[in-house]
């Protein structure tokens, strides 16, 4: 039998199974509230931002979704190509709302897993200037476990490659053209 934890109480069912599809038949973003948002930083400082982001980018309209998301790429994957503390734990999430037909921008959060996939700005530092491996919060560490987190979830690529959204379908050949690389 499974028990939640004791510190906050859970209604979510357990027992249910997760559809063939990869995404899960509870509400979107449910597991939202597992990550300490508030101890991990972004490129604003405390990432606790971040599931106010991500629930607009789920339940917004298109205007309001796309703002949410580009700010949400300014704090993950700012510039396209320098990842943060919180990216990793971001990824799954993004992943969850690239498969949610009724999400508005998801050719765009495919380009963002695609940038985080590409994402080698702190391995290159380091490669010339290795005294960044010695900081306390290594950024190469936060690099390789994001783009390990894009790789984790890279069951969906079918499913979103045979999406009918050309938008959609190209963004995700680019992901998929990324992974294999």
């Amino acid at each position: 039998m499974r028990t939640a934890p004791t510190q906050q109480p859970s209604t979510r069912r357990t027992d249910r199974a997760t559809p063939s599809t990869g995404v899960a038949a509870t509400a979107p973003l449910s597991d939202l509230e597992r990550v300490p948002w508030s101890e991990i930083r972004d490129s604003t400082g405390s990432a606790a931002a971040i599931p106010l982001l991500l629930a607009s980018v789920a339940c917004g309209d298109a205007g309001t979704a796309r703002a949410a998301l580009e700010e949400l790429r300014k704090r993950v994957c700012q510039y396209g190509f320098v990842v943060e503390q919180a990216t990793a734990a971001t990824v799954p999430f993004l992943w969850e709302l690239a498969q949610l037909p009724r999400v508005t921008c998801r050719p765009q959060i495919i380009q963002l897993l695609k940038n985080i996939a590409d994402a080698r700005q702190w391995e290159s530092v380091a490669a010339v200037y290795p005294k960044v491996l010695n900081h306390r919060e290594n950024p190469v560490v936060w690099e390789r476990r994001a783009r390990q987190a894009v790789r984790a979830r890279s069951g969906a690529l079918p499913t979103l490659l045979a999406d009918r959204d050309q938008d959609i379908a190209r963004a995700t050949t680019e992901l998929a053209d990324a992974l294999a690389g």
